[in-house]
């Protein structure tokens, strides 16, 4: 039976938004060392703004998870994207460690709407054998943007200088705001959409929930679900984010990279993190496909990509940059193809009308291990600066990236072995 395909459009729609999310992201991590140039910051200065987006992402995280349960994915992505985009243009009036640091905290605001926003849509628009497909789709578009970014950024720099490189991929999402408004609803409004794939869509025999209260936020608090979930992205995500602010530094640090021109390296690594996300979200769903509960699927699924991020703690030995973006690209990977599935357990255990809400505390936590490690990061290389020899403070770091998945695996599948649903 044809079923049509309106949702993969929905998918398409959450995959370039997501690529504009991580591109704004990204900008100040390859203008670091233009910046620190400019304003004399030192690897502290510059954690402290890495820890005041991260905070205010956090902060966002919750408020916005209970938020799009409340008023609805399409309004809530669009005052998400809005705050984001204009927090964006601002950093170019940035003059300061202190300016710096409120701009990264408004775009962090704006930013932390994206991920609750997303999931839910998935959540709504895909059935479970679908969804950590669809996630790792659009999750992929967090890479996409990391690649684009080395290209853009240097070049913007470079002809027009730091200020315009923020307003230019800053004006972006405004142009992605115009589609959104034009081609979302949610399936049950949705007048474009067959029935027959509205069937699909539903095929889980999940309860209706269209006149159901939202969920109180707090409350999760008393699952063991939303525990496996929190200390799941809590000691994972600040990982990515150190890929995402120190990496371009670590190349020209470690191997004197050229960061005013484009860096094939740096593309390098987070085209293979496409490839990741895309292709572990492929792999549990295929699994499940084959006839492996959705449990099993996942659980084997993230303990692979648990075990590939551990090879980075080989980094300190790399005598060449490819040998470094070998190592790093598979972790990066590695991250990617973890966040799908994480994702995706996160709604297999609860009701489509908690999923937010969910995602922004995972979030939140998310985010809170990512204040702790940027300080744990500007101290230890400031400290080896001093010292001479920035690579060991390096090292160091490497060790604790590849260590972080196989702890997160060992506490999601001891509270949860089943990833047993929550009896919301």
């Amino acid at each position: 039976m044809k079923i049509g395909n309106y949702r993969w459009r929905i998918c398409a729609l959450l995959f370039f938004a997501t690529t504009i999310n991580y591109l704004d992201r990204q900008v100040i991590g390859l203008l670091k060392p233009a910046l620190e140039d400019q304003f004399n910051w030192s690897e502290t200065d510059y954690s402290n703004i890495v820890i005041a987006f991260q905070a205010a992402y956090a902060l966002g995280l919750i408020s916005f998870g209970g938020i799009i349960d409340r008023i609805g994915t399409k309004l809530g992505y669009t005052i998400s994207i809005v705050i984001w985009s204009i927090a964006a243009i601002l950093h170019a009036a940035a003059t300061g460690t202190m300016s710096f640091a409120f701009m990264r905290a408004l775009l962090g605001v704006g930013e932390s709407g994206n991920f609750p926003a997303a999931i839910k849509s998935v959540a709504e628009w895909f059935p479970k054998k679908e969804r950590a497909l669809a996630t790792g789709i659009f999750n992929s578009g967090a890479n996409i943007g990391a690649v684009a970014a080395p290209i853009m950024v240097p070049w913007l720099l470079g002809v027009y200088g730091w200020e315009m490189a923020f307003i230019v991929t800053g004006a972006i999402g405004f142009i992605w705001l115009i589609f959104w408004m034009i081609y979302y609803e949610a399936p049950s409004k949705h007048k474009q959409l067959s029935q027959e794939e509205f069937d699909y869509i539903h095929a889980d025999k999940e309860e209706k929930e269209e006149n159901v209260e939202p969920v109180k936020w707090a409350s999760l608090f008393g699952f063991k679900q939303t525990w496996a979930f929190f200390f799941g992205k809590m000691l994972t995500d600040p990982i990515w984010w150190f890929f995402l602010f120190w990496l371009p530094s670590y190349f020209k640090e470690r191997f004197e990279l050229d960061l005013k021109k484009p860096s094939l390296e740096l593309i390098v690594v987070y085209t293979a993190t496409t490839i990741g996300s895309i292709g572990g979200g492929w792999l549990s769903g295929w699994l499940i496909n084959k006839g492996w509960p959705s449990f099993k699927a996942r659980k084997i699924s993230m303990l692979s990509f648990a075990l590939a991020v551990v090879p980075i703690m080989a980094a300190r030995y790399c005598d060449n940059i490819w040998q470094a973006v070998a190592l790093i690209s598979l972790a990066a990977a590695a991250h990617q193809a973890w966040s799908a599935n994480i994702y995706s357990i996160a709604t297999d255990m609860f009701p489509k009308k908690a999923i937010s809400s969910v995602i922004g505390i995972g979030g939140m936590a998310g985010s809170g291990g990512g204040i702790v490690f940027p300080m744990i990061v500007g101290a230890l290389l400031d400290h080896y600066k001093v010292l001479g020899n920035i690579n060991d403070g390096y090292n160091i770091i490497f060790l604790l990236c590849g260590s972080a998945y196989m702890l997160a695996w060992v506490i999601i599948y001891t509270l949860v072995p089943k990833l047993e649903e929550a009896k919301v």
